[in-house]
């Protein structure tokens, strides 16, 4: 009698274990499904945020889809310091002087190496007047983001800081520079032509990009920043296209700004280039070599930061109030390349930078910047005064300088990365 008295309490507590334990199991799904649904709902209001409603949709032949957004719905306008602003449709001085429209053009000569580039989209039409073309996001890549809000922005301490080769600095980034730069005056803008390769990347979570930085502040937690260039970044666009970009921050990367029109702030003007949107055709090695031209500058009347893509095309401008030190003037210019590095095998990562090749195989198998020039106060394009150049591991990627009447001031820089004297 005891013994079935026993079983009997025993069975009870199993049933009461299997009870608690399914409910247990119901409430972790029931969890599992509702963060599911709630990252699900922000990556939706995200996506809603970022693509504005399309006069026009371009296919693109990479898979990109190009919205021709209304110049007064991009996402600029979402900032509540812009809910006013008057756009400005032209800077009002160029660094050549008073801007006009006939004089960009003519502004740079073909020179060697210089072929024409455009966008893949091109090739299937282009965006009406009164819009500009925006690459739309798409679910898959505010996923491929480690959270909806680091979506579109770069790691903090990304920028290469030349006078302290710190290997805590460097190995806590993560990040791997060859550049040249100037620093010690004050500076209103910068130009370059930039040598347009395709990079091969190691890892989806690194990039390599070739780019000016516009810089201001320190190397703290306040660095102001504008960057422009082309990279390939298989995180941010899915695929391993050579892209148009830009990026600024105001506050070294940590709450403000982000690339292209991924937040507000850039305001553009123009209706035939797309930021983020693939270059094409891209150099190959010992064959055809193409460059693209990059002038970002201060207005000297309005103070807003403008770019110019090439010969012919103002790109828009990033508002001077977005930045603190930049407001005034850059204290430092740097053009270069950047890798991110992150081992993931426990050695040098093998993505390349530039062309993949080193310097001092010089033209046609190294990449380049040629033609480096600084905006100085007077608004004149100046060759640049007491050019450095820093990278931190020059077995992996390095950077040699040179000028000639041709090039003006130029650099070839890069390398592949991991090699035998870079495990």
């Amino acid at each position: 009698m005891g013994d079935v008295h026993f079983s009997r309490e025993r069975a009870g507590k199993v049933v009461v274990l299997i009870f608690f334990w399914m409910l247990s199991l119901i409430s972790l799904s029931c969890g599992a499904r509702l963060s599911v649904s709630r990252q699900k709902l922000q990556v939706q209001n995200h996506l809603n945020r970022l693509n504005k409603p399309a006069v026009k949709t371009i296919q693109s032949p990479d898979g990109d889809i190009i919205d021709c957004v209304h110049l007064a719905r991009q996402p600029a306008f979402d900032h509540p310091f812009l809910k006013d602003h008057k756009i400005q449709m032209r800077p009002s001085y160029h660094p050549e002087g008073l801007f006009d429209e006939n004089k960009v053009s003519d502004t740079e000569k073909p020179k060697k190496g210089s072929n024409p580039i455009t966008q893949l989209w091109h090739m299937n039409g282009k965006c009406p007047e009164g819009t500009i073309p925006i690459r739309r996001t798409k679910e898959e890549d505010v996923l491929r983001a480690s959270s909806v809000k680091s979506y579109g922005r770069k790691k903090h301490r990304a920028t290469p800081q030349p006078r302290s080769a710190d290997p805590d600095l460097i190995n806590e980034s993560g990040h791997q520079h060859a550049i040249a730069y100037v620093e010690g005056d004050k500076y209103y803008g910068a130009k370059a032509t930039i040598n347009v390769w395709e990079p091969k990347i190691q890892q989806p979570n690194e990039f390599s990009l070739s780019q000016l930085w516009i810089l201001g502040g320190s190397f703290g937690e306040d660095l102001n920043s504008i960057e422009a260039g082309w990279q390939v970044s298989p995180d941010l666009y899915g695929d391993n296209n050579t892209r148009l970009f830009t990026y600024w921050t105001s506050d070294a990367y940590q709450a403000t700004g982000c690339y292209n029109l991924l937040c507000s702030g850039f305001i553009q003007i123009n209706s035939e280039i797309a930021m983020g949107a693939s270059i094409s055709p891209v150099s190959a090695y010992r064959n055809s070599q193409y460059d693209i031209s990059i002038l970002v500058w201060k207005d000297p009347k309005e103070g807003h930061w403008w770019m110019q893509f090439g010969n012919d095309y103002v790109l828009g401008y990033w508002p001077s109030f977005l930045f603190s030190y930049l407001a005034d003037s850059a204290s430092m210019i740097e053009w270069g390349g950047e890798v991110v590095n992150s081992e993931a095998d426990g050695h040098h990562t093998s993505t390349q930078m530039g062309s993949g090749r080193f310097p001092e195989e010089g033209f046609g198998k190294s990449s380049y910047f040629r033609n480096i020039q600084v905006v100085d106060d007077s608004n004149n394009l100046k060759a640049p005064k007491g050019l450095g150049t820093f990278t931190e591991q020059s077995n992996c990627y390095d950077v040699q300088t040179g000028s000639n009447g041709d090039w003006g001031h130029y650099f070839y820089y890069g390398g592949p990365g991991k090699n035998p004297n870079c495990p």
